[in-house]
Order: structure tokens, then sequence, then C-alpha cells
């Protein structure tokens, strides 16, 4: 009866004692069965107010998602530890692994809580967010940046990243939690308020950044475009030549022969009309194919030139413990340049200063000659020569270890830029003089920093600003708190070590106490040999499904991927896990993560009760029982009854993930598998 009470109480109010024993007890279970009608009663009474309250909040939500998927453009929103909290579809589009042939299928690397570092290059990453910090406390007006990235299908995207401002008042009135997830213990204090930045507030409350967005834009076709009429023009141009050179010839003969025999003037107009046709198809010909094409160059972005020395300079000290210092600067000098691969050049050539001449300090100057800026990188001591100069150009750049795959002549060829070597004994001192174009400023388009409480959107989960995340005291965290990958698989038989494949994996996420249903794995596999009869009246997988289907060589890195950085869970899960163990030698591939087994912790809950399989624990737990016997169907009621079981656990004291895996141990003997 304690075990039922418990059920009504933290998991499936619906669900009533059976009335057996003495007469006293059988009256106790009517009487509670009572007051559990009551209260479900009143529960419904209670979340029917909240939907009519909800119902303005839940259009305006609605009009936002579909307006987000909409957008032509991928929308991003991390929190400054780079965990996603709001994604859009065409975000995942752009940034998504490249999809399987067959089936279109491809894991989500795009996802709630997952890391953007995983996606995006950290360096690249980290310089954008350290230039926007910049721009921050220098309290610009639109401290926004722009950068260019590759993507692993190799289309080039571009990147405009915006930063999200920490709040300093209170959530505007009306905004509602989220009823999914338990506030931390210090959010009754100061600690666990957001708040929004006023006029008045310090100067690192307006500046302070606690996550930031950013818009995606595919520009590969473009720039393929922009290839193809830097050749097309190349080959004008060279083609072109001979054919005007012949023309020429001819007309310079007639005009200086004019009364050269007329089987020799026909000879010259005959060339002259031969050439002629040639160049007039070839141009037709490559109008009609490149009509649409226009030439445009690596994308660059206005920035000052004292915001590229002071990131140049952050980052050598940095990097390389040199000592930096500046003399003349400009500071109304604009450049239009690729900022990243420029201060990325910098570094190299102070690093290369550093290693072979033994450079210790090293100034910076900025001045302006003309349409031309003069960017200086100067030394006292060794003087180098020119050739010095032109061999460091054509070696790809390292800094601090980091190797990069652009050369220094790829940078100056980027920027339309020419890099020289000067040497001044009078002053006994020598620098590299970086002449690059100057820019007139175009303000670039206004993307308003984000704050909380004005309009704030409810179809994500801003909540992930506190998400735990991966950390060495992983024990320690709430199972709430966590972020899991709910998994099965489907087998061609029963044992594992007899030769038995896996031929299905279906996976969901949970997130925040939450489960994705949008954001599943699901993937059939060869196994390379029969299926078990037995086993095949179950899952209903036949040898037809599976043919042209990949190896579980190719799927077991996607999926991999898919668990990075979570809590695996599955119902007895020593069977799912026991099938990738034996696949690490061939595929090189260990899921080494946390792994929680609803199985063990069904008998944690409920030792009394005589069925822990998954059909039973659903039906005690008011789970409703769809799909089973498929990977993902399975996968999905299994991640349902462990969020159901997540509160029970809380009564039973076990509220972090070393809680349940203790509790999970200590009856480990006891399952039968």
């Amino acid at each position: 009866m304690a075990e039922g009470i418990r059920i009504i109480l933290n998991a499936h109010p619906s669900h009533r004692i059976e009335p057996a024993g003495p007469p006293e007890v059988r009256l106790l279970a009517r009487a509670v069965n009572e007051l559990a009608e009551h209260g479900e009663t009143l529960t419904r009474d209670l979340e029917t107010r909240v939907v009519q309250a909800k119902s303005s909040v839940e259009q305006e939500k609605n009009r936002l998602a579909a307006l987000m998927s909409e957008l032509s453009q991928g929308v991003l929103v991390c929190n400054r530890d780079g965990r996603v909290l709001l994604y859009n579809e065409r975000a995942r589009q752009v940034l998504g692994a490249a999809a399987h042939p067959r089936n279109g299928n491809a894991a989500a690397l795009v996802g709630l809580g997952r890391s953007i570092f995983a996606i995006m290059d950290r360096s690249l990453l980290a310089h954008a967010l350290e230039s926007v910090r910049a721009r921050l406390e220098k309290q610009e007006a639109e401290p926004n940046t722009q950068f260019v990235i590759t993507t692993r299908a190799g289309q080039l995207v571009r990147v405009r990243m915006a930063p999200v401002l920490a709040a300093a008042s209170p959530p505007a009135r009306g905004t509602a939690p989220n009823p999914s997830r338990r506030p931390s213990p210090d959010e009754s204090g100061e600690a666990g308020r957001i708040v929004q930045a006023t006029p008045d507030a310090p100067a690192s409350a307006r500046t302070a950044m606690s996550g930031f967005v950013m818009t995606l834009e595919d520009i590969t076709r473009a720039f393929e475009l922009d290839s193809t009429r830097d050749m097309l023009l190349q080959s004008l141009t060279e083609g072109s030549r001979a054919a005007l050179a012949n023309i020429r010839a001819a007309v310079e003969t007639l005009a200086r022969y004019p009364d050269c025999e007329p089987v020799h003037r026909d000879r010259f107009i005959q060339i002259i009309g031969d050439e002629v046709r040639k160049l007039s198809h070839t141009l037709d010909q490559t109008t009609a194919e490149h009509a649409d094409s226009l030439k445009t160059r690596w994308p660059l972005e206005e920035i000052l030139g004292v915001d590229i020395i002071a990131a140049a300079r952050r980052r050598i000290e940095s990097r390389l413990g040199l000592s930096t210092q500046t003399e003349a600067l400009d500071d109304s000098l604009w450049l239009r340049a690729d900022s990243y691969t420029l201060v990325q050049a910098l570094a190299y050539l102070a690093g290369r200063l550093r290693e072979e001449y033994g450079v210790g300090e090293l100034r910076f100057g900025l001045a302006r000659h003309a349409r031309i800026a003069e960017l200086d990188l100067i030394w006292s001591g060794p003087v180098l020569s020119q050739q010095i100069l032109h061999d460091w150009e054509l070696d790809p750049m390292s800094v601090g270890g980091e190797d990069g795959p652009l050369t220094l002549s790829d940078v100056a060829e980027r920027h339309a830029a020419e890099l020289v070597f000067i040497a001044e004994p009078e002053r006994r001192r020598a620098l590299f003089r970086l002449l690059l174009p100057v820019a007139n400023p175009v303000s670039p388009p206004f993307v308003a920093p984000i704050r909380y409480g004005e309009n704030r959107p409810e179809f994500y989960d801003f909540d992930l600003f506190r998400q735990a995340g991966q950390t060495p005291e992983l024990d320690q965290v709430p199972l709430a708190d966590l972020t899991y990958t709910v998994f099965d698989t489907e087998t061609t038989g029963l044992d594992p070590t007899a030769g038995d494949e896996i031929i299905a994996i279906g996976a969901v996420r949970i997130v925040n106490n939450r489960l994705l249903w949008y954001e599943t794995f699901e993937q059939l596999i060869d196994p390379g040999r029969p299926i078990a009869a037995m086993s095949q009246t179950i899952h209903g997988i036949s040898h037809d499904m599976l043919r042209g289907q990949p190896t579980i060589d190719r799927v077991l890195p996607r999926f991999h991927e898919y668990c990075d950085d979570t809590v695996l869970v599955a119902h007895n899960a020593a069977f799912d896990m026991r099938f990738l163990q034996l696949k690490e030698a061939r595929t090189g591939i260990r899921f080494t993560q946390p792994v929680l087994d609803t199985l063990l912790l069904s008998q944690v809950l409920h030792p009394s009760q005589e069925s822990h399989a998954l059909e039973a624990i659903a039906e005690r737990l008011g789970v409703a029982v769809v799909a089973r016997h498929t990977a993902l169907g399975d996968a999905l009621l299994t991640a349902e009854v462990f969020l159901r079981m997540i509160p029970l656990l809380g009564v039973h004291g076990i509220r972090t993930l070393g809680d349940a895996r203790q509790a999970a141990e200590r009856i480990y003997d006891r399952v039968k598998y």
C-alpha cells in the first residue's frame, strides 16, 4: 500500500490501490482512493485554469515558432558556456551532419544542451567572443561581429554574432516559469535571479554577457560563383591573347602592304574572320553558361585598425608570453579584414621572432598613407632579410601549438595586402609592415542585444543558462539537471558472444528534465548475418528491410557523437551495452559515459512488485505503451518511464547521479538478465 500511495503522490495520480487484506486495511485503501480522486479532480480544475490563462501566451509562442521556422537564416542562441538554448530548423540543416545517402537520417549535432564548441572551431569562436566582449567594454552601440566557418560538408557559412546581456532587475511580471524545472537551492536569493540591466546600473552589469546569439547564412553557392567567375575571366584573358595577336598581326600587315597580291590579302582577311568568329563563339558560350556569376571576395568585415592591434596584443601576450607595447596609432583608421586570420598572422610572426631570434618585446604602429594603412610589427635587435620573410610566407601558420591550413601569403592575398620587411639600423630596430587598403566604414545591419523580460519566447529552455554541464563532480549533479541519451537496440538474436549483431538503434535525448521528441536517432543496420526467426517475430525487421543499410562500423561513430556529453539510459542496459562493448576493438568506439538502468531503478523503487518488465513499469506509472519492439519506440517509452521515476527516486533520497548509481549497484546481483 505504501508503494501505491507513493506512485499516486509522485508519478501517476490516476493510479488506485486494490483493496485487500483485513476489513480495516480495505477501508483504509478505499479512503486513500477517495482522497486521490478528490486530489486529482482539484488538479484537473487547476490545470484547466492554467491552460485558459496561458492561451494567449501559447498563441504568441506559436507565432514565434512559425516565424523562426520560416526564416531563411539559421538562428542559434547559446549560454556563456556555449550550450545551445535555441535553434531553428535552418540552423540544424546548415550545421548538421551529412545525411545517409539512402534514408537521409543524420545524427543531430545541433540540439538543446549540446556544446557549440563541438560544432564550430573553438579558437575561432573564442576570438569572436573576445571581440564582442572588447566592444562591450568600450560600450559600443552595436557590439557585434561576424566571421566565416567551413562545415564538415565543406559549406561556407557566414556567422553574425551578437551578445545576450545579463540582466539587472527582476523578470517582467507575467513571465511564466518552466513547470518542468526544479529551482536550485540558491535561487531564492540573488544568485538565482534573472535581472535586466538599467541605464544607471554599474558598467559591469551593463556589459556582462550571459550568452550570445548567432545567425547563420550559407554562402557556399555565392562563393562558388565567385570562383567560377574568376576562372572564367582568367580563361577569357589568356585564351584571347593568341587570337588578338593573330588579328593584330594580320591588320598591321595589310596596313603596311596595301598593294600586296590579292591571294595574300584574302588570306589575311580570312585569318581575321576566323579569329573573330572564334572569339564571338567563346563569348556567346561563356555568357550563356555563366550569366549569373558575380565576382566577389572572401567575406570581410569593417573593423577599426586599433581593434585588430588590441586583439593581436591579447593573443601574443596570452599564447606566447611576449611583452607588447604601442607607438603612434591612428585610432580613426578603418580596415576591411578577416580579423581572425589577420590576428593569427601577426601572432605567427611574433612566434617566429621569439623562437628563432629570441625577441622578447614587440611594438605596434598604425598609420595612414593616402589610401593605404601601414600596420607595423616592430622589434629591437636582430635584422632579417626579405628572403627569410619570403620563406615564412610560404609556411603554414602555427601559433602556440595550434596549426592552421593558411599561410601568410594566403592571408595577404585574401586582404589584397602586401607584407614587407624594413630595417632601420639608425634606430637599431626592424619591422614587418603590412600594407592594407583603407576601408570606408559602413554601419552593419543592427542586431539588437537580447535582454530578458522583453517578449521572452517560451518554446525553448532558457533554464539551461544554469545547466550543470559536464564536470568532474558529475555524480553530485541532481538527476533533474543532467542531460541523457535514452536508447534501445534491436538484434539478430539474444547472444552477442555467439555472433548476434545489432540491426537497429533508436535513441532520444532528455535535456533539463524534458523529453526532446524532435531530437531522435533512428538507424537500421546491415548485420551481415541471418536474423533468428524468434527475434524477427518480436521486432518485425526482415532481411529485405536491412538490404543496403549501413554497417555497424559506419553507424556507431554517428551514434557515439549523438551521445556525446550525456548520461546513457536503457532498460536492461547490460544487454545493450554488451553489444556495444564487443564492437570496441573493431570500430575503436568506446561508450564510457555513466549508465542508468530503468530495470534496476524499478527494483529500487518497487521491490514488492512482481514484474519489472518495461510494459509493467509503464502501466504502474501511467505511461501509454505504443510502438513497442522498435528501437526508437522502446527508447521513447523508456525515456517517459525514466522521467516519471525521477521524482519517485527523490522521495527515496536518491537525488543525484551518484545516488542512483549506488542504489542500482546494491541490487545488481538480484537482477537476472
